[in-house]
């Protein structure tokens, strides 16, 4: 019978897990000891994550682990023998965020599904198609996406697609937000988020505040719901129905999942009758968790108000009676599959126990019941000197199944009624009936590892590159036309970036030219997201982008990356520093892709720079870093959308001013880091390392703010060292990395 759709709930522990299954999911995600994207969740240790594998499989359920961390490169060697015993135990599938794991888990473990974590933020037709050539199974959706968008790739795509239904929505594009670790030293990508957007902020304009720090939870988003628009949902052609919520208590994972259960179980048995949902299950999601009330998110809108908590995110109280009988139902409950049994005594001949089961096996999505049937023995049966064994007693001591997996559907006792039998061989005979049926149920799950991740380590030390006489590019980009006036002039750098949004389109070819006369190359750079609703109108103007003379493409995600390839400029495409590449083999991968050159990460410090940069990398020297890219903008939900740029400044508790820019045609917000990253002081070290390039980063600088900058750096492109200093600026992570 193929599944129509799959219910997925999350699972900070076993225990969760079997609550979850409880109440009715069909599959779990649950992150292991290393790797997974909720660090400080309870995750299961090796040997219960193999048992809860094992039980999944038993019960007709899926499990699924998070690998959905950026790995770090001295990381990658340890990977193998981490996922090697899930494999051979059966794991159903990884989620996975880096692109270097996903080269090596299909290289690995070639029928190993992988499902392409929400972090890689695949949002169009053209990312879903790439994830399914490199051999993903199923996409895991933006949060930010709609229906629309949604049956868009459905349709073009015969990916799986997983979408979240309930739960915490994140601020920023996921995969996107650096404020965490920026701030704090814990990266989100490493699954240790510090949550800097349940934080208070006010908002101010030209030095004026418009939204004051008691009203400025600005960027706190309510919690996700979508029990009442799930049949759309599913019609868009979401197959699996994602709830967050790993750090969560099992009591809030059963009681939604006992909730979206019930729901779908009643569209899927009729999807034309009407849906509703009573207010009394609303109430009862509600007591479980949020944040000042429910959103629906953004399957049915791009942003607003409405979707954002302004007060502190307080925490429900559940109800005392409905939270009662989640934990009588679901907690510490687990599930039991029925099994038949006959039963021979007989004098002279051993005791024998023989056991069928039904062995639930997937193809694909296609649930295939097998009959199996064990026989196992033991002892001897002996005659009864004064008491012979009844039947009664046999069907007594075999039943006592305890804490197993199984429960008898029925037993047969067959005796001759004038034997003898210990109690210790019926006990030896029922527990190895038990443990034959299941590893006879579990047999077609357990793999055999297919190759040796030895054959894919790195057989050499990586080759040092004496750089000291090689030819450094020296890279900036601007957001403004000011901006790009004042490189024009700087006869030292050699190529200038300039933001899709700095003029319409028809003046591009102005920019390139003068850049050209400049002795310059001249990039262009894709909005920071790229979405499939955006893509037509870099349709409609392809011929001029195309046409103006561009060296280069700068795409911040597989998406811009994929349409400039494909519809700009083919051969000419290059990676910012969010086209995530932390170690060499994600490194590969774009470069297997076409990939001119990339932007090294700004979350990695100058060892982990060292173990990752080639003559292929550019790093980032100056600049203000984007700490979150969002699909909310903070103007429209303060002052009214203006439908033209507007700068604003959120200031937190330390009187930290971190600028903000709405970008009104792709309709985002870009918050910049209060201090821009300055490695002036660092430049010795920065020029060991193998570099393509290093880039200035323009965004809210004006010409004398610039000037400044563009001083100490001239200096050190002319000579390798300066005598100037850049005052309040941060080094980032280039020193103490992140967590």
């Amino acid at each position: 019978m193929k599944q129509i759709a799959e219910l997925l709930a999350p699972a900070g522990s076993v225990e969760t897990m079997y609550a979850a299954f409880a109440a009715g999911a069909d599959a779990v995600y649950i992150g292991g000891s290393r790797f997974g994207a909720r660090a400080y969740a309870d995750n299961a240790e090796s040997e219960s994550l193999l048992d809860a594998i094992d039980y999944a499989h038993l019960h007709g359920k899926k499990l699924y682990l998070t690998v959905n961390t950026l790995l770090k490169e001295q990381e990658m060697d340890e990977l193998y023998e981490y996922l090697l015993p899930f494999y051979r135990q059966g794991l159903d599938a990884v989620i996975v965020q880096d692109f270097g794991v996903f080269r090596r888990v299909r290289e690995w473990f070639p029928d190993l599904a992988i499902h392409a974590s929400t972090q890689m933020i695949m949002s169009g037709e053209l990312s879903a198609e790439k994830l399914k050539e490199l051999g993903a199974t199923r996409i895991v959706t933006p949060r930010e996406l709609s229906l629309n968008e949604i049956r868009s790739i459905h349709k073009s795509c015969d990916l799986e697609i997983e979408s979240f239904v309930h739960g915490a929505l994140c601020y920023c594009y996921s995969g996107q937000c650096l404020f965490s670790s920026i701030a704090g030293g814990r990266s989100g990508n490493r699954g240790r988020c510090a949550q800097p957007c349940r934080m208070a902020y006010s908002v101010e304009q030209n030095g004026k505040v418009i939204l004051p720090q008691q009203k400025g939870y600005i960027l706190s988003p309510k919690d996700l719901c979508t029990i009442e628009i799930l049949p759309k949902l599913i019609e868009a052609g979401v197959y699996s129905l994602k709830i967050e919520g790993r750090m969560k208590k099992p009591e809030y994972t059963a009681g939604v999942v006992s909730i979206y259960r019930k729901y779908l179980d009643r569209y899927l048995a009729n999807p034309k009758a009407p849906y509703r949902v009573s207010e009394a299950d609303k109430k009862h999601l509600l007591g479980l968790f949020n944040r000042k009330g429910f959103t629906d998110g953004y399957y049915t809108r791009h942003n607003g108000t409405s979707m954002i908590t302004y007060t502190a995110p307080d925490f429900r109280a559940g109800e005392d009676v409905f939270l009662e009988k989640i934990r009588t139902d679901y907690i510490g409950t687990k599930l039991k599959e029925n099994i038949k049994g006959t039963v021979k005594i007989y004098q002279g001949k051993p005791a024998i126990l023989s056991v069928t089961a039904a062995a639930a096996c997937e193809d694909g999505n296609v649930s295939v019941l097998q009959k199996k049937e064990i026989t196992v023995s033991a002892g001897m049966v002996q005659e009864a000197k004064s008491r012979p064994l009844t039947k009664e007693a046999i069907q007594k001591q075999m039943e006592k199944l305890g804490d197993t997996d199984f429960s008898w559907e029925s037993l047969m006792i067959e005796t001759d009624e004038a034997s003898f039998c210990p109690v210790g061989v019926l006990n030896e005979l029922r527990r190895a009936g038990v443990q034959s049926i299941k590893d006879e149920l579990l047999k077609v799950w357990h793999r055999e590892s297919v190759i040796s991740g030895e054959t894919f380590k790195e057989k050499a030390q990586k080759t040092v590159t004496d750089v000291q006489g090689l030819a450094l590019i020296w890279h900036a980009s601007a957001e403004t036309k000011e901006q790009f006036e004042v490189l024009l002039s700087q006869d030292w750098i050699s190529q200038v970036t300039i933001d899709s949004h700095i003029c319409e389109p028809d003046q591009y070819e102005k920019f390139v030219q003068k850049a050209h006369q400049a002795g310059k190359m001249c990039f262009l750079y894709l909005p920071k997201v790229f979405r499939q609703e955006n893509e037509p109108w870099y349709l409609e103007h392809k011929e001029i982008i195309s046409a103006a003379g561009f060296d280069g493409i700068l795409a911040s995600t597989p998406e811009a990356w994929l349409f400039a390839q494909k519809y700009l400029l083919p051969g000419k495409v290059s990676a910012d520093h969010s086209l995530y590449s932390w170690n060499t083999q994600a490194a590969k991968e774009l470069s297997s892709w076409g990939n001119q050159y990339r932007t090294l990460s700004v979350e990695l410090n100058r060892k982990e720079l060292e173990a990752s940069a080639d003559l292929t990398s550019e790093l980032i020297v100056y600049g203000r870093l984007p700490m979150m890219v969002s699909a909310q903008c903070i103007c429209k939900n303060t002052i009214g959308c203006k439908k033209q740029p507007v700068e604003l400044t959120l200031v937190d508790r330390m009187r930290n001013r971190f600028p903000v820019k709405n970008n009104c045609r792709e309709c985002y917000n870009v918050i910049y880091n209060s201090l821009p990253l300055s490695l002036a002081d660092q430049w010795l070290s920065v020029r060991t390392l193998s570099l393509r390039s290093v880039r200035l980063s323009f965004t809210t600088e004006t010409q004398t703010q610039m000037e400044e900058v563009l001083a100490v750096y001239k200096e050190l492109a002319k000579t390798g060292k300066t005598s100037a200093k850049l005052e309040n600026i941060t080094r980032g992570h280039y020193k103490r990395g992140a967590e």
